[in-house]
Formats: C-alpha cells, sequence, structure tokens
C-alpha cells in the first residue's frame, strides 16, 4: 500500500559515513571475537561489590597488560575515555531521535512552539514528507462517535458507541483527487442476525469491523482499507488548538449546551470546539439528517483550509502526538505520514464531496429513516469507492436535462430572471429557484450537489463563468445550484 517507506516511527534513517581508508568496515551480521578466555572480569571479581569490582579494571588491566606508565596516568587516561565515549553516545542518540518525538516535552510546550529550535520548518517537514507515497487508491472509513457517559477520553469504551458521522474517504493518487462521500446516520441498512437497522448502529453493534462491512455491501462489496473513529472531544480538542475554525453558519442554530442555552447567528463566523461540535451535530426540527450532512461538509471544508495554512503546517507533528488519544484507528504511522503528505498536495478543485443518494420514506415507521437509491449511480461508484459495475449504464444525460437551482447571492434581485432567460435559451428545461443566499459574493459558484464533476465542467462551459464546488452544500433537490454572485453581467 505504501511505497518507499524508509522509516518507522521513532526511527529515522542513518547517513552513510564514509570510512578511512585504513578503516575496514565489518559486515553487517558479523560477530566481534569474544575475548571472555582473555579476561574474565568476573572471576577476578570473586564476591566483591559491584562498585569494588569497577573501580579495580583499571587496575588489572595495568597488571595484565604489564604497562610501564605510572598508575595515575591510566586512571586519567580512563577518565578521559570515558567521558568521549559518553559524549559519542549522547550525540549519536539526539542524531537518532526523529523529529516526530519531542517526548520529554508537554503538550503544551509543544503547541506553544517554544525551543524553536527544534520546530520543524516548513522545508524540512515537507522533505521528511516527501519520503512517503500512496502506490494505489486507498479508501478510509471515518467515524465520529457519539459521547459515551462514564467513559473516559481514549478508551476502549470511548469509542463504543453510535456513529454520529460517518464518511468515506478515497484518496487517488492516479488523478491526485480526495473524494469524500457523506453517508447520513439515519441510512438502512442490514446487520446480519440483527436485521434492518440505521447505519449508526453499526459500530454500537459490532465495532469498526463490522461497520466497514455494512458499508462495503452497501456500496456493492466497495473496499475499505482503513477506519479511524473519531470521538467527539478529539474535534473539539482539535478546532481549539487549530485556532478556531471559520465556517459559514447559513441560519441562525438555538441549541443547549452545559453552560445553558446558546445559539450561533447566521453568517462566517470561527467557532471555538464547542460551537464546532454543535455545529456539525445540531439536528434541525423536521428535515432529517441531511442538512446536518450539509453542515458538516461545510466544516469538513473548513478544516482542510485552516491545515492548509502556513502557519499551522509546521505543527502537524505536535498535533499529531497530542490528538492521538482522541483517535482509534489501524492506519500504521507510515500510512499516516503518506496521507499527510498526500493531502496537502492535492489541489482545490480535486477536494470533492457528496453524498449517498436515498431519499425519505413517507411509509416508513420512522420518518426519518433514509432509504438509498442507486439507480445510475455507476459514475458515483467508481470515483467516490472506486467500484466498477458492469452491465449498468451510467447517467449519460445532458447538463441542459439536469436539474438546476438559482440561488442569487448578488444582492441584485433583478440577475435572478435574468439567468433564467439564459439557460432557457440554451435549452435548458428543469429550473427552479430557492431563497437568496444570505452572503453576498463576487464570484458565481456552481455547486455539484451530486458528485458529477464533469456536469459542472460542462455548465461552466456554457455560463462562461463560475467557481467549481463539488459538494452537497447546494439545494438538496437538485443536481446542480448556481450561486449567482457580482460578477455576472
Amino acid at each position: 500500500m505504501i511505497k518507499q517507506v524508509q522509516f518507522s516511527e521513532n526511527q529515522v534513517t542513518p547517513h552513510q559515513v564514509e570510512l578511512p581508508e585504513n578503516q575496514v568496515e565489518l559486515p553487517q551480521n558479523q560477530l566481534l571475537p569474544d575475548f571472555t578466555d582473555e579476561i574474565d572480569l568476573r572471576q577476578s571479581a570473586g564476591n566483591r561489590s559491584v562498585v569494588e569490582s569497577v573501580s579495580s579494571i583499571p587496575n588489572e588491566l595495568y597488571d595484565r597488560l604489564g604497562l610501564s606508565m605510572p598508575r595515575w596516568l591510566l586512571w586519567i587516561l580512563t577518565a578521559v575515555l570515558g567521558i568521549v565515549l559518553s559524549g559519542l553516545l549522547v550525540s549519536t542518540l539526539a542524531l537518532w531521535t526523529p523529529l516526530w518525538s519531542d517526548l520529554d516535552r508537554t503538550d503544551e510546550e509543544l503547541l506553544a512552539g517554544k525551543d524553536p529550535q527544534k520546530m520543524p520548518m516548513p522545508g524540512e517537514l515537507a522533505s521528511r514528507l516527501s519520503q512517503y507515497q500512496l502506490s494505489r487508491p486507498m479508501n478510509i472509513l471515518i467515524m465520529g462517535i457519539e459521547p459515551t457517559q462514564g467513559t473516559v477520553d481514549g478508551s476502549p469504551e470511548s469509542f463504543a458507541g453510535k456513529s454520529d458521522t460517518m464518511l468515506l474517504v478515497r484518496l487517488n493518487p492516479s488523478d491526485k483527487s480526495i473524494r469524500v462521500l457523506s453517508i447520513p446516520r439515519d441510512t438502512m441498512i442490514s446487520i446480519p442476525e440483527k436485521g434492518l437497522t440505521k447505519v449508526s448502529d453499526a459500530n454500537a453493534q459490532g465495532g469498526p469491523v463490522l461497520a466497514a462491512r455494512v458499508v462495503s455491501r452497501t456500496l456493492n462489496n466497495a473496499p475499505i482499507d482503513r477506519y479511524i473513529r473519531i470521538s467527539t472531544s478529539g474535534l473539539r480538542q482539535l478546532v481549539d488548538q487549530l485556532g478556531g475554525v471559520e465556517v459559514y453558519v447559513p441560519s441562525s442554530m438555538e441549541y443547549q449546551d452545559s453552560s445553558g442555552q446558546t445559539s450561533l447567528v447566521r453568517g462566517w463566523q470561527t467557532l471555538n470546539g464547542d460551537q464546532a461540535d454543535e455545529f456539525v451535530r445540531y439536528r434541525d426540527p423536521g428535515m432529517g439528517d441531511l442538512p446536518r450532512v450539509q453542515r458538516q461538509q461545510a466544516m469538513l471544508a473548513g478544516l482542510v483550509n485552516r491545515l492548509n495554512n502556513p502557519t499551522v503546517l509546521p505543527r502537524l507533528p505536535q498535533l499529531t502526538r497530542m490528538m492521538r488519544k482522541y483517535f482509534d484507528t489501524n492506519l500504521k504511522m507510515e500510512e499516516m505520514m503518506a496521507l499527510v503528505n498526500f493531502s496537502v498536495n492535492v489541489e482545490r478543485d480535486n477536494f470533492q464531496m457528496t453524498m449517498l443518494p436515498g431519499i425519505f420514506s413517507r411509509l416508513s415507521q420512522d420518518p426519518n429513516s433514509y432509504w438509498l437509491d442507486m439507480t445510475g449511480q455507476q459514475r458515483l461508484l467508481n470515483d467516490y469507492v472506486g467500484v466498477n459495475l458492469t452491465g449498468v449504464k451510467p447517467d449519460v444525460r445532458p447538463v441542459q436535462n439536469l436539474k438546476i437551482t438559482i440561488q442569487n447571492a448578488s444582492n441584485q434581485p433583478q440577475l435572478t430572471e435574468k439567468v433564467i432567460t439564459y439557460l432557457k435559451q440554451k435549452g435548458f428545461t428543469k429550473i427552479n429557484t430557492t431563497a437568496d443566499w444570505p452572503d453576498t459574493q463576487r464570484q458565481t459558484q456552481i455547486i455539484v450537489q451530486k458528485g458529477n464533476h464533469q456536469a459542472g465542467v460542462d455548465l461552466q462551459n456554457i455560463l462562461g463563468l463560475g467557481n467549481i464546488d463539488v459538494s452537497s452544500t447546494g439545494d438538496l433537490e437538485s443536481d446542480l445550484t448556481i450561486r449567482i454572485g457580482k460578477d455576472w453581467k
């Protein structure tokens, strides 16, 4: 899975050292000769104490070797040699201590950046990360675990709850892309011997192995290579240590936390850890889990932007060290480094998100239950999970036949009708509008709701403008959302 892995955790690759011409390097597996027959220190020590035996070694060497130098000179040479060897040993250990350890420093010192000489520079960090490369696509199941009362963060019990968030992330080195498939927690699945239930129950009933198994089977036996489980405290701590994450709150939210009634007002905000936790877990009354999935994708995009900040990149090793107790994963250290190296080099347009397609059934006993509808989703399965379905025709409808929603974000109401007229002239037949976006934008945005990036490119070519955003943050009922900016003329 990982190639070019040259060193493991707590180990670095030693540099090659050229030996002097008169010095011969021993073969790697050759043993040094045994001199215990010639100098048996244990026998000469007899029943004396350890201190006495050690202190007598120079005297015994003096007698056995028949030296003519004064004994006091031999003692001085012995002391000097010991100091030199100790210094060499300490220097060697210092050189072999990896950039990632810093085991003798507190979390506060690491995150505050004290002792800047030990902090890696961005160029040095990039050089070390470049040694780790992904050799093939990797699918990772990420689960945000609901808090379990009475458990300690990092204990096995703290990861045994239901999954409040579930993402299947595919990292593909062939096209240098990261694609995120959000799986609503109310998605109906079947668990062996348990029957029909929601996907959020899988971790609580059988841990990450069962969760990965049912997700894989639901997605036509999609490969799932690794898993990551994150505790609720983990998200709060990560956001706080990053200094907050900037997201757009689309509508005001009122919720109850430990300090009492709290709210988030609409607009751009830098959320702290507690606010970020509520932002991604808040459930809109009567709207199921889909708006929450949209906010989770918005938070994920905000985290990616924050982690790519030049001031944060050098602190990634220290953040990884501090956050490890809030994560449970079967990723190896080399794989983690490869993922970090791959992620920081992915272009923004190649970071794409979508939601697992489905519907809410009015006939269900639970109105919030989400039923999958994978009809015509060959492209999604191929791009987001790496499954190729033979004999199934992909959705090849031209962009003019897709559902288009227009949302005005220009603060110029007359532009809505202007865009509708233009689209009809270009042959679009399924056009509807939604409430204006409250955040005024300079540039028009094309939101690809269902993961079909090519459809966004086709629409962009027709409009002659627009930034493409592949995510499920537009209108839930449409294929594409045009969020009109001030650049529309």
